[in-house]
């Protein structure tokens, strides 16, 4: 991505699990990680809310968001990218 004065901002690839919202998509990111005990690979999922300007987003795409101000009470994430349509 492009880096500013401010810094690299973070960037996280999920899927859309909600549009119902007016310009905000619920954006689930998974990630893998290692039990500390049991060597067990484990899948953990956050939910983000992030700003969908034009209202491109839909249900099951993957997209890239990343980090901005905060918009609202809980978005503080941006759609950058639409990866992949939903089938």
């Amino acid at each position: 991505m492009t880096e500013t004065k401010r810094g690299v901002r973070k960037t996280r690839v999920g899927t859309v699990v909600s549009d119902k919202m007016d310009k905000t998509v619920v954006v689930a990111v998974e990630r893998v990680v290692i039990h500390p005990k049991y060597k067990r690979t484990m899948r953990r999922t956050k939910k983000y809310k992030a700003h969908d300007e034009e209202n491109l987003c839909r249900t099951g795409d993957v997209v890239r968001i990343m980090e901005t101000r905060p918009l609202s009470k809980e978005k503080r994430w941006r759609v950058v990218e639409i990866i992949r349509r939903a089938q």
